[in-house]
Order: C-alpha cells, then sequence, then structure tokens
C-alpha cells in the first residue's frame, strides 16, 4: 500500500471511530426521547446540547474545509443549541442526520485522491484538509465520550 492511500485510511478509520474509539451510531441510536434534554446537577449542558454542538462544529470545519465564502458561527454563542431540549420531537432525528450526511461529506474529501490532504486550504491561515478531517474525528470522539457519561449518568 502506498502512503497516501495509508493515510487516508487510518483518518478515515478516526473518523467513522470504532477500534479504541466510540462510533456516533451507537451513542445515539437509543438514546431515550425523553432524556435528551433532561439537565444533570452541576454539568452544564444536557444530551441535546450536546449533540447539536458536535454537529454544528462539524459542519462549520467541513464548510470551511471546501468553500472560501464560509462563514463561521460566532464562538461560542453560535456553536450551541439555545434551548437545553430539542425543540419539537423532529429535531433530533433531523440533527442526527444532518450529522452523518456531513462526516459523510468529510469522508468522501479525505477519501478522494484528488484531495490533497497536505496543501494549505488557499482561504485558510496554515490549515489543511488532514488537519481539518483530524479535528472533526478528535471533537467528535471528545464529546461522544461526554454523551455517554450522561447517558449513565441518567441511567439510560
Amino acid at each position: 500500500m502506498n502512503t497516501d492511500q495509508g493515510l487516508r485510511e487510518h483518518v478515515l478509520q478516526l473518523l467513522r471511530g470504532g477500534h479504541a474509539h466510540l462510533q456516533f451510531e451507537e451513542v445515539v441510536a437509543k438514546f431515550p426521547e425523553q432524556l435528551r434534554g433532561r439537565k444533570i446537577r452541576n454539568l452544564p449542558y444536557t444530551a441535546w446540547q450536546l449533540l447539536e454542538h458536535m454537529r454544528i462544529a462539524q459542519w462549520d470545519i467541513l464548510e470551511f474545509s471546501r468553500d472560501s465564502t464560509h462563514v463561521s458561527p460566532e464562538w461560542p454563542k453560535g456553536y450551541w443549541p439555545t434551548t437545553a431540549e430539542p425543540p419539537n420531537r423532529a429535531a433530533w432525528g433531523k440533527s442526527v442526520k444532518s450529522f452523518r450526511e456531513d462526516l459523510e461529506s468529510m469522508i468522501h474529501l479525505v477519501q478522494d485522491p484528488s484531495t490533497d490532504l497536505f496543501a494549505p486550504i488557499a482561504h485558510g491561515s496554515g490549515q489543511t484538509i488532514l488537519r481539518e478531517a483530524m479535528l472533526v474525528a478528535d471533537h467528535n470522539a471528545y464529546h461522544l465520550g461526554q454523551l455517554v457519561v450522561v447517558k449513565r449518568l441518567l441511567k439510560a
């Protein structure tokens, strides 16, 4: 295997989860609806807020990676939902679906042999697609761990 393809495969494994990392589907699949917005004492976020934060951050990183006209949300306010609970019954599923779609888009970007993983992103300040893909994987792993803790604290 050539080193370029080998590197791509390793990054794809990180993005998809598994091995030593949690997988998104396993964590969110059966999260009880009645607990998605429940607050836990001394914890600053709910499961809904974590899921939406993950979705928004991943979307922002993806769009920055592929669109020179993308404008990121205001930090930190724009990266967190305004409510502790999903605004309606469909919101959780919509967020999960958007997260999956954006993750697949990042995966396709990394898989594409025409994507130079090491080239600085023209509209960035030194970032590369490799860095952005690893940032997505790292950020997702961190917050998936938090979602597992929330789930356990809620005894789900």
